[in-house]
């Protein structure tokens, strides 16, 4: 059976669409699981609270859930949208954009799970700073989705740009990297922030007069977690926007191709290990704030040397970008 390239294109977007969807769909579930999870935990410690632990554990469930409706948003988009393109090109950005929101999604919907379930723990040990520890998960939990939105962003472009101007070769395989960079990169970054966050709402619930500290130190530690993750979208915007000449050689498909899922494994391990680092600073912040200073600087240096890895993938990137 002959397919025309508008067939192809459709076949693209619906593979696209199911795969944002259905990779979308695993960290909101996960970190919604862990928060109803905490919130019973909490109730069976505290019940006469149950109502307050039951309001916060919506709440962060709902913030959770925002990374799955961005892979929802990508994924109608996908399947209903009457794209007229006649470029082949067209086929390979849509793919990219299911999987640069489908893999996005992942780390930072189970991410906002932990601060959801630490915060219902918290409220019931210490139901008189309910507020705080809302207004602490819900700053944690924003943090968290950003590199869902920096995936959400790309597909978003790979969507609606026009590459028909581009040689089909090897252009398609700087699409489809361009999907897996931010992608994959993204699911450390959210993952990570999220156990700072988690951290900090243990922490204000175990000692309420060190929240400036403790969030100062998560917001520090969570700011230096989402780097793997722009690594992923820089490297994202290179591939879309650096104008390659055409060539009929697989070499340099591939090597775009590779760049793209270099930089976004490359991002996975580095994203969890910051958070590591930023979950152990703000877990001890909490108990001994008058060395937060010490231990900050402790994090950062930590946090540092775990983002080597994160760079070495990066410029292997490049290198195969602008080199190879």
């Amino acid at each position: 059976m002959q397919l025309d390239v508008q067939t192809i294109i459709k076949l693209s977007a619906f593979v696209g669409g199911g795969i944002a969807m259905g990779l979308g769909a695993i960290g909101a579930a996960i970190g919604e699981g862990y928060t109803a999870a905490q919130a019973n935990l909490a109730v069976s410690r505290n019940p006469k609270i149950s109502d307050d632990i039951f309001k916060n554990m919506l709440v962060g469930q709902a913030v959770a859930e925002s990374a799955s409706i961005f892979a929802l948003v990508i994924s109608i988009l996908l399947l209903f949208m009457n794209i007229p393109s006649t470029s082949p090109l067209k086929a390979a950005a849509l793919f990219g954009a299911g999987l640069s929101m489908g893999f996005g999604a992942i780390g930072s919907g189970i991410g906002s799970g932990l601060p959801g379930g630490q915060s219902c723990l918290g409220i019931s040990r210490q139901p008189a700073v309910a507020t705080r520890l809302t207004t602490n998960m819900l700053i944690g939990s924003a943090v968290c989705q950003t590199p869902a939105i920096f995936s959400m962003v790309v597909s978003l472009m790979l969507i609606f740009m026009d590459f028909s101007r581009e040689p089909v070769s090897p252009t398609w395989a700087a699409l489809i990297g361009a999907g897996f960079s931010t992608g994959l990169a993204a699911i450390g970054s959210g993952y990570g922030g999220g156990m700072a966050a988690g951290a900090s709402c243990a922490g204000i619930a175990r000692n309420p007069e060190s929240v400036a500290n403790v969030t100062t130190t998560m917001l520090v530690g969570q700011a230096v977690a989402q780097t793997p993750s722009i690594f992923g979208l820089l490297v994202s915007f290179i591939l879309l926007f650096k104008a390659f000449p055409e060539s009929q050689a697989l070499a340099a498909a591939m090597a775009l191709l590779s760049a793209g899922i270099c930089t976004g494994f490359g991002g996975i391990g580095p994203g969890i290990g910051n958070g590591m680092a930023a979950e152990g600073a703000v877990k001890w912040v909490a108990r001994n704030t008058a060395y937060a200073g010490d231990l900050m600087r402790t994090m950062l240096v930590g946090q540092a040397v775990s983002q080597s890895t994160a760079i070495y993938a990066m410029v292997v990137s490049l290198v195969l970008i602008f080199v190879v």
